[in-house]
């Protein structure tokens, strides 16, 4: 067994870790392949702008000169900066059944962090605040949501045989266009909007939301004041957003709360193309972007996968508006009948009890662990 830092010049040992998960999901029907392209780019300094502040090491473990694990460590330094912290990030771990594979990945890993001064490392979480989080260890036999965390049942295990510890879980839940959700809450919503001078903010084309996305940076940013645990995102990974939710939106599916003409809440859901990610292994060249129109055009599925409201309205009902919006992106559009609400923290108790108390099935969890190093 040989476990190694790759070189990211090195084109092999890219490819190598790249190509690993395609083995190790070989025979796992509800594995979604990641877009090729934006891959790719993770392990490209030079396009990723995640490295323009922020550091990582790529790490492979061979068998016979065979690849069977592999892992990324982190060293996010707006995370760091935000929160006082000197934590590391552990993400992009997969592996073969094989503890002492993970344990060497791990062992190498913590290494490069604590030379970079770092005090502990928690995972999975990745390079920017819309990568998912978290070891799945509940829904297996569902496929995941774009973007969310999907692994086989054994990894939680590997991660708890490198020495690490459970800190929390996130859970996702199914919600259904025939939902009997509680009038009294749009209700609330109503008038928290006539209290407060709030509207909502609807576009119909994406030129229309292409003019808005400017100011998505502050609106975020604003949404974490007086959180722990978040990434603020820079002007560089604004613009890659910008990019990612113009290709994966429809327009009428993202909503913004709006005071006057300053933006104070959002909500961001998505058509669900996964099925076609499956189809088409990722790749959208040479006719794989066809394949994903098609299944814009015809998914009932839909991703609810970002809500958040700045500091000042959070409170006072605020997210009532939120949840009266959430459901009616389901309901509104005879497209779609099936919503899943991607991971919130089981530390957000009111929330999630709030939210079951509506109907959402919380089917999915994922858990985060964290080592001292």
């Amino acid at each position: 067994m040989a476990t190694l830092q790759i070189d990211l010049s090195n084109k092999k040992q890219v490819r190598d870790f790249l190509s690993l998960p395609t083995k190790i999901y070989r025979n796992i029907p509800q594995w979604v392949p990641p877009l090729d392209g934006e891959e790719r780019d993770r392990l490209n300094p030079k396009r990723y702008p995640y490295f323009i502040h922020s550091r990582a090491g790529f790490f492979l473990v061979y068998r016979d000169g065979i690849p069977v694990g592999r892992l990324a460590v982190l060293d996010n330094r707006p995370y760091n900066d935000h929160n006082h912290e000197q934590t590391a990030f552990f993400y992009l771990f997969e592996c073969e059944p094989d503890p002492n594979s993970a344990s060497s990945l791990f062992d190498m890993g913590i290494d490069w962090a604590q030379k970079r001064g770092l005090k502990k490392i928690v995972g999975s979480k990745g390079f920017t605040a819309l990568d998912g989080m978290g070891i799945l260890v509940q829904g297996f036999d569902l496929r995941p949501a774009l973007g969310s965390p999907y692994n086989p049942s054994y990894y939680a295990g590997l991660v708890e045989s490198a020495g690490f510890i459970k800190t929390n879980e996130i859970v996702s839940g199914y919600l259904g266009a025939d939902i009997h959700f509680p009038e009294r809450i749009h209700e609330l919503a109503d008038r928290i909007r006539e209290r407060r001078g709030l509207y909502i903010r609807r576009f119909h084309s994406r030129r229309e939301l292409r003019s808005a996305l400017g100011s998505l940076k502050s609106l975020y940013n604003g949404a974490l004041e007086g959180t722990t645990g978040a990434i603020p995102i820079s002007d560089e990974e604004i613009k890659a957003l910008a990019s990612q939710i113009l290709w994966f939106a429809d327009p009428n599916l993202i909503k913004i709360v709006m005071k006057g003409q300053q933006p104070v809440g959002f909500l961001l859901a998505y058509p669900d193309i996964s099925a076609a990610l499956q189809r088409t292994k990722g790749r959208l060249f040479p006719l794989g972007w066809i394949t994903l129109l098609r299944e814009f055009q015809k998914t009932d599925h839909i991703n609810i996968n970002g809500a958040g409201m700045i500091q000042e309205f959070r409170g006072s009902g605020g997210t009532a508006i939120l949840y009266s919006e959430m459901f009616k992106s389901v309901v509104e559009n005879p497209q779609y009948q099936h919503a899943e609400v991607v991971q919130i923290g089981m530390e957000n108790e009111k929330m999630q009890r709030e939210m079951e108390n509506f109907g959402v099935n919380f089917y999915k969890v994922h858990r985060m662990y964290e080592k001292v190093i």
